[in-house]
């Protein structure tokens, strides 16, 4: 499965190599994995082998799990590869309790994209399908090789079509999420869309291990629908975390400093608490920025501690008394909106959670980090 969601921090783990420059990454949970899918494979693997209990069982299965995970490598490899042709640096690649992840640094800039970075992943999986069918028809089924290349060929086609399912966060998803994108010109509609689907998907994984027998007169398999379920859970999961990644990303589109900014006049240094008052009264601005000698925001008024100010007292105090001082960069390019604005935000506001939002030099709001936050939450 592949994500072209921006990726900052590397994934823990053991680095066995780099291909494009990203690394690939064995995560500590891949560790897990082959463990438990080892001695899940044995009792098969011993039937196979006509009742043999020797550690050869387990070098066996072993050799199964290493083929069934350089697979889904085969698979990550082929989304960054096509991602590096067209025009995406992959960041890394990455083997995981649940296959593996392939991560960029910028998102997908077109539908069309999308869906080659999405679709060449579970295409090279059948490919491998094919060529193990065939070398399995060339050795035979009847030797530990031929049954190793024939797992491979049923894995690889299970991990292919598995993955074209139309669902986030399956690489069909991406697919079908790139489609309602390019009908409605709205990526983070086709994300939520893609988000519900792999929900709907997640459902069917259980319901299937648990109807499908049921409906031919059996008992569902206790070890069945554990891993239906496991499987469901983290389906769900992704795809949980999608249709919320995608409401998030739309309300993030639609920031503009109107939306999350309160209207702002600046005074000077010098000035005193009645004089800005009249100045922000005048403006019809909520809000005072108390302007340095150079010009640049240096503090706001506390309006809480403004509002203790006598009136007949205002006029003798200095806007300085009831001043919160502003650190050097805490003020955006008012201008902005979008993904833009709200990125500009979130680095000025390292230095302060209220900054000031300047156009054309001039202080024209006052935005709070709590209130971004609030926006894009509601």
């Amino acid at each position: 499965m592949s994500t072209d969601r921006p990726s900052e921090r590397r994934t823990p783990g053991w680095v066995i190599g780099r291909v494009v420059g990203a690394p690939i990454i064995l995560a500590p949970s891949w560790v897990l994995a082959a463990v438990v899918l080892t001695l899940f494979i044995a009792p098969s693997v011993r039937r196979w082998l006509g009742g043999d209990v020797g550690v050869r069982i387990y070098v066996v299965a072993l050799g199964f799990v290493v083929l069934l995970f350089g697979s889904v490598l085969v698979h990550e490899l082929a989304h960054g590869l096509m991602a590096r042709a067209r025009g995406q640096q992959p960041r890394e690649f990455v083997l995981t309790l649940w296959g593996g992840h392939t991560s960029f640094g910028g998102v997908s800039p077109t539908p069309l994209t999308s869906v080659l970075v999405a679709i060449v992943g579970p295409l090279s999986n059948l490919l491998l399908a094919g060529v193990f069918t065939w070398l399995a028809a060339q050795v035979g089924t009847d030797t530990v090789g031929g049954l190793l290349l024939w797992s491979g060929a049923v894995s690889n086609g299970f991990l292919g079509l598995f993955n074209l399912i139309p669902g986030l966060p399956l690489d069909g998803g991406w697919v079908l999420e790139a489609a309602v994108w390019g009908i409605t010109k709205n990526r983070h509609t086709g994300t939520v869309v893609a988000g519900w689907a792999g929900r709907v998907v997640a459902v069917g994984v259980l319901a299937w291990a648990l109807v499908v027998p049921l409906l031919n007169g059996r008992q569902p398999e206790i070890s069945s629908v554990m891993w239906s379920a496991l499987i469901g859970a983290f389906l769900w999961s992704g795809a949980s975390t999608a249709v919320r990644g995608g409401r998030s990303q739309k309300a993030v589109q639609q920031i503009t400093l109107d939306s999350v900014g309160r209207r702002a006049v600046g005074v000077g240094h010098t000035d005193s608490l009645a004089h800005a008052g009249a100045v922000a009264a005048a403006a019809g601005a909520d809000e005072v920025v108390i302007l340095s000698p150079d010009g640049r925001p240096a503090a706001y008024v506390d309006r809480a501690a403004a509002a203790s100010v006598p009136a007949e007292a205002a006029g003798a105090t200095p806007v300085t008394a009831v001043a919160i001082p502003l650190p050097v960069g805490a003020f955006v390019d008012g201008t902005l909106s979008g993904q833009a604005l709200v990125g500009a935000i979130g680095e000025a506001t390292r230095h302060s959670p209220v900054v000031a939002a300047l156009v054309d030099g001039k202080v024209v709001g006052l935005i709070r980090a709590m209130d971004v936050v609030a926006a894009i939450r509601s």
